[in-house]
């Protein structure tokens, strides 16, 4: 069975995991209620149980379906409603709805009965779901104990982000600062977790917040001379017209930066640790030279493809705008200067130094610790 080592940790993800999962019920539960001046509205889970298209003579609607619903989820469950579902030739906003396709319902209540029902949007939660817990099933399969710390670490980032970072930015705290802190307290969980207690893990940890300040500090100060304004996507646009919240929107563009390169640069900072440590343990008369020239080889390697990864991670959400650009054959003077395209390069570039600084200093503290006595 499992030794008192594997059951503590079994416990702690046991733990961590009842939290989420009563913290997510807590607010993303299946109903969900906004109270407004006259109405509420309320958010049901429904089963498609009929379909009929009409042809309508709007010319802005090319069809419209008549759906018959059946609640699934809440103190309404079981009960049948007939919605329309409009749909205008958009492939982003038209759903064309099926029978026994599960959907969301938004429903207007009043004085605790239900006035009107509309199609919200197609489940997708579930399989969500699905995958997640694949992930889970796998990464325990191959992992074992590493699996189970691997996954005890994500669920504290998690927390981190989800119940700490974002609730302090939205409450006016500086988004740098929070930022900072959030992937530093982040960066150590997770690599003690998963390196355990020692010096691969103390070189580790030194290495990954130094890279992470290095990349938040150059994409603060190139962004405040380029003049980035943060409002590169509609999402950080939103955020102006948001009640009772003061967000430091340029604040914010960095945050995302420093957060965005954390996971490769702990990628970065953990495997060259671990690979002095492997050579130490394996060829304990080696000198701390020795260690450092050997981690500077290793992090060259890894260098050269996380940087690769990271950039590319950056290009692959851009594709189609850079599609876009390209398809109107537009400049590349017009290109670099447009504040979404900087704020991209910016993000990529910043993100790469930060990681390429993470090498030497996760090699010169590693090799420091391991010095002969």
């Amino acid at each position: 069975m499992f030794s008192p080592g594997k059951k503590r940790y079994i416990l702690v993800f046991s733990l961590v995991f009842l939290l989420l999962l009563g913290y997510s019920q807590a607010v993303y539960s299946d109903e969900q209620y906004k109270q407004y001046d006259s109405y509420e509205e309320l958010v049901l889970r429904g089963r498609v149980t009929a379909v009929t298209d009409i042809v309508p003579t709007a010319d802005y609607i090319t069809m419209e379906q008549s759906v018959e619903v059946k609640v699934t989820s809440g103190e309404y469950r079981g009960q049948v409603f007939t919605i329309e579902n409009v749909l205008m030739g958009h492939p982003y906003f038209d759903v064309y709805l099926e029978e026994g396709q599960d959907i969301l319902l938004l429903a207007e209540m009043e004085e605790g009965s239900i006035q009107m029902v509309y199609f919200q949007e197609v489940v997708r939660d579930k399989y969500i779901y699905y995958l997640i817990a694949f992930f889970i099933v796998l990464l325990l399969l191959i992992g074992g104990l590493k699996g189970l710390k691997t996954l005890i670490a994500l669920a504290f980032t998690g927390v981190i982000i989800i119940m700490v970072m974002l609730p302090l930015i939205l409450r006016g705290y500086n988004p740098i600062l929070v930022s900072v802190i959030s992937a530093s307290i982040t960066a150590v969980f997770t690599l003690f977790m998963v390196g355990g207690w020692g010096k691969k893990t103390l070189a580790a940890v030194v290495g990954t917040i130094s890279g992470v300040t290095v990349a938040g500090l150059l994409a603060l100060w190139t962004g405040k001379l380029a003049l980035l304004t943060g409002f590169s996507s509609e999402e950080a646009q939103m955020l102006m017209f948001m009640d009772h919240a003061t967000i430091d929107i340029q604040g914010l563009l960095f945050a995302g930066i420093i957060i965005g390169c954390l996971g490769a640069v702990t990628d970065v900072g953990i495997s060259i640790s671990s690979a002095i440590s492997e050579l130490k343990e394996n060829s304990p008369g080696l000198s701390s030279y020795s260690l450092l020239v050997s981690g500077m080889n290793i992090g060259r390697d890894i260098m050269g493809t996380m940087a690769n990864t990271l950039i590319l991670a950056y290009v692959g959400s851009a594709t189609p705008l850079l599609l876009l650009l390209m398809g109107y054959e537009m400049s590349w003077i017009k290109i670099a200067n447009l504040d979404l395209i900087a704020t991209e390069i910016v993000r990529s570039i910043a993100g790469s130094i930060g990681l390429v600084v993470t090498v030497p200093v996760t090699a010169i503290m590693a090799a420091w610790l391991y010095r002969l006595k």
